[in-house]
């Protein structure tokens, strides 16, 4: 379970108040995907960075209760200079997971073939998101982060991913961010409009996508 209390984040750029969280107080289920929907330049991006404390919020905090993942599809946390392997083991080891187990689920998934033998700063910002992905998939967490990660790939690609990703959440939960509205109405239960730093939840996807395309319509 994520809990939001009274969150708020600024930023300043070019003299102009930028404002991404506007006292957010909301919790997410420890079960299940909530989709995380707003248009560019919302703040979806940071919000899930600061659910997963790699950012911090202006004001208010983030309770965590359980294991939660980077934001999948952020691969700020690989080493440029070291390969895909290296980049996997060193995950496996600091999360405390096999790394034999982890390096062959990730090859498998991944499809990056003889890449994931060469440096990391050589791959294409897909083949990075693969990367992510898989890794991420292949540790136990119990709240997945996923930032437009299953938008990655090739038709096949993007079907596997999205298949293992429902395996993972059966018992578990994931905040999905995607411009991809249909993968929402089949991967989550429930939503959250971002739109100038206010959050809305809606028990209802498709209700959720309706209040979004209504908010990009000029009044």
């Amino acid at each position: 379970m994520i809990r939001l209390e009274a969150v708020s984040k600024t930023f300043m750029s070019g003299g102009v108040r930028k404002v991404i969280a506007d006292h957010i107080s909301m919790t997410f289920p420890d079960k299940g995907a909530v989709a995380l929907i707003g248009r560019n330049g919302a703040g979806k991006s940071s919000l899930l960075k600061l659910i997963a404390g790699t950012m911090r919020p202006t004001s208010g905090r983030v309770v965590a209760d359980g294991f939660v993942s980077w934001p999948i599809g952020f691969a700020g946390s690989f080493h440029g200079d070291l390969s895909g392997l290296q980049n996997t083991r060193f995950v496996a080891r600091v999360y405390g997971v096999d790394t034999d187990a982890l390096e062959e689920f990730v090859r498998e998934m991944a499809e990056l073939e003889e890449h994931f033998f060469l440096p990391f700063r050589t791959y294409s910002a897909g083949m990075k998101a693969r990367l992510a992905f898989a890794v991420s998939m292949g540790i136990d967490f119990d709240t997945y982060l996923i930032d437009e990660v299953t938008s990655v790939g090739d038709a096949a690609f993007r079907a596997k991913s999205e298949a293992v990703l429902a395996e993972r959440i059966r018992d578990r939960s994931a905040i999905v961010v995607s411009h991809n509205l249909p993968l929402l109405a089949r991967m989550c239960s429930a939503a959250v409009v971002l739109e100038n730093g206010r959050a809305t939840w809606f028990d209802d996807v498709d209700a959720a996508i309706f209040a979004h395309r209504g908010a990009l319509v000029p009044g």
